[in-house]
């Protein structure tokens, strides 16, 4: 705690006088690009990682950055959807995904996890990714980590379709979706090219996305 602490002061003595216009501009009012939905995984910063500045991304982040299809109950994770669809306006969502995660490590691993039943139960969010990768007949325990990790991207995309102001957005081409896996050795980006066949390097390929 006392690293974090240290950091907010540093931040409050020397970054934030060098931004003040900034955040001045913020102060009353935001205009982000995109909405940003990613895993709660510390190694993934949506900011650091696409070099955004503060109120440029909407985020979203949660363990296996999953997207519930909408329902007659809507959680947190649709009501802010619809806020950065209909309110702010966003053109652009991604759904990023990561190696090494830790949620579809769990899921292709098939980890008992009865001591965190609420963990077990949100990411059953990611069932139709997981009866994909169990179609691959997969033995190696990092292929079927990365192949969850991919489909996982894949199956939330489908989801976010489910909501109401998403599925309006789409169809009046006013928004587009992007999804990707962030691989944090490395420091590169996967896209899902257009019809969600495969993923390719997002650095040889800027100007893709799933739809």
């Amino acid at each position: 705690m006392k690293t974090i602490i240290e950091g907010f002061l540093n931040f409050q003595k020397e970054v934030f006088p060098e931004r003040k216009e900034l955040f001045r501009s913020l102060a009353s009012s935001q205009n982000p690009k995109a909405l940003f939905i990613s895993c709660s995984d510390s190694r993934l910063v949506p900011e650091l990682v696409t070099q955004q500045e503060p109120g440029q991304l909407f985020v979203i982040r949660n363990a296996g950055n999953i997207v519930p299809s909408f329902g007659p109950e809507p959680g947190g994770v649709s009501a802010t959807i619809e806020y950065a669809v209909v309110a702010l306006g966003v053109r652009d969502i991604i759904i990023c995904g990561h190696s090494n995660c830790g949620a579809m490590g769990a899921i292709a691993k098939c980890q008992d996890m009865h001591t965190m039943p609420a963990v077990e139960h949100w990411l059953r969010y990611a069932d139709a990714a997981k009866a994909v990768v169990e179609k691959k007949q997969l033995t190696d325990e990092d292929q079927k980590v990365n192949a969850m990790v991919r489909e996982n991207v894949i199956a939330q995309l489908n989801n976010i379709k489910t909501h109401p102001s998403v599925a309006v957005a789409l169809r009046n081409n006013q928004i587009r979706l992007h999804g990707w896996v962030y691989d944090i050795e490395s420091g590169e980006i996967q896209a899902l090219n257009e019809g969600g066949k495969e993923f390719v390097s997002l650095a040889d390929n800027p100007g893709t996305c799933y739809e």
